[in-house]
């Protein structure tokens, strides 16, 4: 099939396929990514700029929707932030290495279903470089088996995320109505009450264009540079945002501050929240058949065990991460979840979770937690390489 027919065809199925609600649970935008699944498998390819395009536009677009609260709240609670999402990646490696020994699964298998569980591409990335270097360096004459472990594990690393965060509020008795309307109030209060320089009056600033467009890929177009500065990490080994984490922090910047001198650098609401969905989906598209391309071969070649571990992988640290922001931290609901979306670097379920609050006040606490996220996978995945 032509693949920008493809494209399309797979949305809209997705789409119609996200919609099915089952007990108040759904897939959302998240069914485009099975029905891609299943296109990747039967031989559909899709060029990877669709998805690096797609996830470009997402992050950026949230992050100037999150920006004008995010530095705030990230002032107010990096504590939390911090803890969350070390944690949630610290314990993920901890299971990881635990169960994969106990149940005999090699070593960059292993490493590179950790790094699908949490759906961390960076992650894989550096399990692939560090298990290719140690297997040469013991002698062992083998390619690196991480990147079909994350093939294995990232259908579910996102898919069970999306899940998650839909049926948390339902287990702990959360009125996300209410929660939502709580989260907004405890956000902008402080922004309303700010006393204003001139009492009636709004300054008018310049606008670069009125649809809101040219702003937006002035963010993307910085965005995507930063995310290719690479900072220098012991081993000979190297660190940088990526296409996910640049364009996330300059839509933060230029959200939170919104102009230079009387020059706008903002973009209208609605324009950003269609392009964060559109962002969605591409990403989506792309990810899914990358992955569906022979996974049902790999899947029966290593064993369901494999699959199950990278289950387990994933809805472990989400778990205990709960339980630590609800019992210990003692953070609200949502944005205990939106710490989850980032701790779990899960930019699909950080669309649902928008969805079902119908605000992008939650984007918040996933930005704040999301950088910490993405080092620790990154170094997380290196050092489980040298130890093991």
């Amino acid at each position: 099939m032509d693949s920008l027919l493809a494209i399309f065809v797979i949305i809209v199925i997705g789409y119609f396929l996200g919609a099915i609600s089952i007990k108040g649970l759904s897939l959302g935008t998240s069914g485009v990514l099975l029905v891609a699944l299943v296109f990747g498998h039967f031989g559909v390819e899709i060029p990877s700029v669709v998805r690096n395009f797609g996830l470009a536009i997402f992050v950026g677009t949230v992050g100037m929707i999150a920006g004008p609260v995010f530095f705030r709240n990230f002032k107010k609670k990096v504590y939390a932030f911090l803890i969350l999402g070390v944690f949630i990646v610290l314990s993920g490696a901890l299971v990881t290495v635990a169960l994969a020994k106990l149940m005999g699964v090699r070593f960059d298998l292993a490493i590179g279903i950790f790094t699908g569980a949490l759906t961390s591409t960076p992650g894989l990335a550096a399990a692939t470089e560090a298990t290719t270097e140690v297997l040469a360096a013991r002698g062992i004459d083998a390619a690196s088996l991480s990147s079909v472990g994350y093939g294995i594990a990232y259908p579910f690393g996102v898919v069970g995320v999306v899940l998650f965060v839909q049926l948390y509020p339902k287990i702990v008795g959360c009125d996300v109505k209410q929660a939502t309307k709580k989260l907004h109030e405890s956000l902008y209060a402080n922004r309303n009450s700010e006393p204003r320089e001139s009492k009636g009056k709004e300054t008018k600033y310049l606008e670069l264009e009125p649809i809101g467009i040219l702003s937006m890929a002035i963010a993307l177009s910085l965005g995507v540079l930063l995310g290719k500065i690479k900072i220098p990490l012991p081993g000979g080994m190297s660190f940088s945002l990526g296409t996910a984490g640049g364009p996330l922090f300059v839509g933060l910047v230029m959200g939170h501050f919104g102009h230079i001198g009387k020059l706008s650098l903002s973009s209208p609401p609605q324009l950003l929240k269609g392009m964060r969905e559109l962002g969605l989906c591409l990403f989506l598209v792309g990810a899914g058949t990358d992955a569906g391309a022979g996974f049902v071969e790999v899947l029966m070649t290593q064993g369901v065990k494999v699959f199950l571990l990278g289950v387990v992988i994933t809805l472990a640290p989400m778990i205990c991460a709960c339980l630590i922001a609800r019992f210990l931290i003692r953070i609200d609901t949502l944005t205990t979840l939106g710490s989850v979306c980032g701790g779990m670097t899960s930019t699909p379920a950080l669309g649902a979770l928008i969805s079902l609050c119908k605000s992008e006040d939650v984007a918040a606490s996933y930005a704040a937690t999301y950088p910490f996220a993405l080092i620790c996978v990154v170094l997380a995945a290196q050092i489980m390489a040298l130890l093991w």
